[in-house]
């Protein structure tokens, strides 16, 4: 994954071996649209009984909506999750620079669609997107006509202001890359303005490099009091939160079945 454009001198932190473990390969390979990056891999959860009673998790990976970056970093994520008893669903989308709709339609119709197409859950998703798609997650949660299908969202190292990320300059030119245009033009996709409609936990490391905190900070500040919270995780970094071996990990379970308590309740 690309480097953050904070200059030459300024310190990696940043523990990648998760990118790159070996991970078991997903049960199936779905199509959720006619376009080649338009699939998902599925894995079925260890206990299927509970994951009947349980919503799917839908999967959105990350790479600062760049082409070369794809859903296969994510499968000991997903491996673990479907361990833990989910019904799980990591999508791939359109990565095309300067066309962030098709991106954002992707996840629209990988929403509406696979919780048809996937049995053994209790049709609702619920959406974990890291990074770049923590930015699509987030973008999900604000869309009226996804609420009823939509039982929260889980926003890791999200990419949660894209103002910010633009004027810092993140990923050498990433927000400007994926938008096509400044921030500010295309304020429909920036998950400052969107108030999410269903609960939100955003969970962000404080040593996060590659998306600074302050991001997540901004967009809590933005939309506290409504259905948001942020929970920030001492001495971790960025790809810890998708390392289910880190010490992030009973943070995201957590999350997990405090939605599901949530929607019970």
């Amino acid at each position: 994954m690309p480097a953050v454009g904070h200059g030459e001198d300024a310190p990696d932190i940043e523990d990648r071996s998760v990118l790159m473990r070996e991970a078991p390969a997903p049960d199936r390979l779905l199509d959720y649209g006619p376009q080649p990056d338009q699939v998902v891999d599925c894995y079925l959860g260890a206990d299927l009984d509970v994951a009947a009673t349980r919503p799917l998790l839908l999967l959105i990976h990350g790479g600062y909506w760049r082409p070369p970056y794809d859903r296969m970093h994510l499968r000991a994520f997903a491996t673990a999750l479907a361990q833990a008893g989910w019904q799980v669903a990591s999508i791939e989308y359109r990565r095309i620079p300067g066309d962030p709709d098709a991106m954002v339609a992707d996840v629209r119709a990988a929403i509406e669609h696979l919780p048809d197409q996937i049995a053994g859950h209790n049709g609702k998703v619920i959406i974990i997107g890291h990074s770049a798609g923590g930015h699509l997650a987030l973008w999900a949660a604000a869309q009226v006509e996804l609420c009823d299908q939509v039982a929260g969202v889980i926003a890791l190292g999200a990419v949660s202001d894209l103002g910010l990320a633009q004027q810092l300059d993140l990923d050498d030119g990433g927000v400007r890359d994926f938008l096509g245009c400044s921030a500010q033009e295309r304020r429909d996709l920036d998950p400052i303005y969107l108030s999410p409609l269903v609960p939100v936990i955003a969970l962000h490391g404080k040593l996060d490099s590659l998306v600074p905190i302050a991001l997540a900070r901004n967009y809590l500040a933005a939309h506290n009091g409504q259905t948001a919270e942020l929970i920030e995780i001492k001495g971790v970094a960025h790809f810890e939160l998708i390392d289910p071996i880190s010490v992030a990990w009973p943070a995201v379970n957590t999350a997990l079945l405090k939605l599901v308590d949530e929607k019970r309740g």
